[in-house]
């Protein structure tokens, strides 16, 4: 196990992390840090109070991550092929007869 120091919200916090981790686990603090500068100074907050909001900001910001990376993974809706749907193939036919009729009609008027 090794040992990181966090500065966070103007503290410092000692934490353990695996061997190999510390550079990710400090990138994480500073992250946490960024989101307590980031709330504004209204109201004097306990130290708590303040890492709880930065801790719902990140879980928000990774909540839209999750969502928008689910989407971009969901499969693409597939095309019905009129060989499978002979229904389809009927109703297509009878829009284009009525589409050609009206271009006849036009033709006829211009």
């Amino acid at each position: 196990m090794s040992k990181v120091n966090l500065l966070i919200g103007g503290r410092d916090y000692a934490v353990a992390c695996a061997e190999g981790e510390e550079a990710h686990v400090i990138h994480l603090g500073r992250m946490i840090d960024e989101k307590l500068v980031d709330q504004p100074a209204t109201t004097a907050q306990s130290e708590v109070r303040s890492l709880l909001f930065a801790s719902l900001l990140l879980a928000d910001e990774l909540n839209e991550l999750r969502e928008s990376a689910a989407l971009a993974a969901a499969p693409a809706p597939t095309l019905v092929s009129v060989t499978q749907d002979p229904m389809l193939a009927e109703r297509i036919n009878a829009v284009a007869e009525k589409i050609e009729k009206l271009a006849s009609q036009l033709e006829v008027l211009a």
